[in-house]
């Protein structure tokens, strides 16, 4: 399938160029990136490709920018956000598309996206005007505290390519509702989200390099001198653990503020007491949102003995009745990987656990034709060894373990470096509080298999990351606390 001439004409109006102290540049080598429809596997259009001069150029513009924007007032900021989720609902089903062409999603997943990237912008706007302090008296009353929050200063945001519009929300939000001038660095998949965004920011009356946007294909050689520059103040990361590491250790060379949501094994417990008609639903939000390829995702899904038959067929039913295909055709349930390396991965995880034992009870495969898809896969009886049960899958996979005993599911559970998100699908309100407290995750799903919400603080324990984002925890994340004592 080719792209139509309203996909076309939708991608041409998005800019190509990097956004730089308010304007709309080349690259300074003149290099570009292509952009692939993963349903298709051909490509889009082509985008700049920043240099090492060019990322520069975006700090130094956040750099040059910071003093002004950090002195106005807060209704200034809340009203520029508030304008953004004005236009982001107004121009839903342009920006809708332009995500599914790119990433693949469902033209109504990619809508829920939108509204759910609007949703920061508007959280946020109301987050700005309520930044607070405190006054007192010392101890011995010879003094007084004042504590104020001031913006920590520019920040270098970098997101990843599977909530490509969501994801820079969620950092670009708190950091102009704070005060905070920043760079930001898109997924060099799924760019097109971003560069759309930044013009509707620019449009929305931002100030000119408040926000800076690099697409690059050379990361590293890119963020790495902007990190260890010493002029940026704040990193906030959406990525691997792997890689959150690295700018971790890039990080600590000047002492950078850092946000990290990192990589997730999200165990999903059903008990033998729980309704399964919301246990079914539940697993398939908690697995099936993004087709599998979110952070969030179920990866691990345990199920008590006594049900597993039930249960498993149930869930192989609902799998396998879902429909796949390229994201703008009506009735698509399910689009494509992103490209072929995740497509890849996943089929290699499932054969590793088909050649340790596991047992196919839907999908398995890669349909035949182009593009990057792969069949939703229900698997029983996988072993412990498998890969898919220590490792991220990222796709549309459900692997299901039997567990006997509550003990036994709490130990499975947390036997990962991984904490991020956890979910429990039981009726009985003494376990449900029991085992919420025992599962090593900063976010748990009690009974349901979606959390994420701009009013409440996302992030995740142990090798899952540091910080949070929304909720009010979410812009505290850009501010420092300044403490001034005063004699009396």
């Amino acid at each position: 399938m080719t792209v139509t001439s309203s996909e076309s004409a939708v991608i041409s109006s998005v800019p190509k160029q990097l956004f730089i102290g308010g304007k709309w540049i080349d690259g300074g080598a003149g290099g570009t990136i292509d952009v692939v429809d993963p349903s298709t596997g051909t490509s889009l259009c082509s985008i700049a490709d920043a240099t090492e001069a060019d990322g520069r150029a975006a700090l130094d513009a956040a750099v040059a920018a910071q003093k002004e924007f950090a002195a106005t007032s807060p209704r200034f900021r809340a009203d520029i956000l508030r304008r953004a989720f004005e236009l982001l609902h107004e121009r839903i089903d342009e920006l809708a598309l332009i995500m599914t062409l790119e990433m693949g999603k469902p033209l109504a997943e990619s809508k829920g996206e939108i509204v759910y990237a609007a949703e920061f912008f508007r959280h946020f706007s109301e987050e700005a005007v309520r930044i607070t302090g405190n006054y007192q008296t010392s101890p011995k009353g010879d003094a007084r505290f004042i504590v104020t929050k001031q913006p920590v200063g520019p920040c270098i945001l970098i997101t990843p390519w599977n909530f490509p519009m969501a994801m820079g929300t969620r950092k670009i939000g708190p950091a102009i509702a704070a005060g905070c001038t920043s760079v930001i660095k898109p997924a060099t998949l799924t760019p097109l989200s971003m560069l759309a965004l930044a013009d509707i920011l620019r449009e929305a009356g931002l100030p000119d390099g408040v926000v800076n946007v690099i697409t690059t294909s050379h990361t590293g050689a890119v963020m790495e001198p902007l990190i260890r520059s010493g002029k940026a103040r704040k990193l906030s990361f959406t990525g691997s653990t792997e890689v959150g590491v690295k700018l971790l250790e890039q990080s600590a060379e000047k002492v950078l503020r850092t946000s990290m949501e990192l990589g997730g094994n999200a165990p999903l417990l059903v008990f033998e007491d729980a309704d399964l008609d919301k246990a079914i639903d539940g697993v398939m939000a908690a697995k099936m949102r993004n087709g599998g390829e979110a952070c969030t995702a179920a990866n691990r899904i345990y199920v008590q003995r006594g049900i597993m038959e039930q249960f498993s067929a149930r869930l192989s039913e609902r799998m396998g009745a879902l429909t796949v295909g390229r994201g703008t055709v009506e009735g698509t349930d399910v689009g494509p990987m992103v490209d072929g390396t995740q497509q890849n991965k996943v089929a290699d995880l499932v054969d590793d656990a088909v050649s340790k034992g596991a047992t196919v009870l839907t999908g398995g495969s890669k349909p035949d034709g182009d593009g990057f898809f792969y069949s939703p896969t229900v698997l029983s009886n996988v072993p412990a060894d498998a890969r898919l049960a220590n490792e991220e899958i990222f796709g549309p996979v459900a692997p299901l373990i039997p567990f006997d005993d509550e003990d036994e599911a709490i130990e499975k559970a947390n036997d990962s470096e991984f904490g991020l998100i956890a979910y429990v699908f039981t009726t009985e309100l003494n376990r449900a509080l029991r085992v919420s407290e025992a599962l090593e995750a900063g976010m748990i799903g009690l009974n349901q298999g979606v959390v994420s919400n701009p009013s409440a603080p996302f992030g995740g324990v142990k090798a899952s990351g540091l910080g949070r984002e929304g909720g009010p925890e979410g812009i505290d994340e850009f501010l420092e606390t300044k403490y001034i004592g005063m004699s009396m």
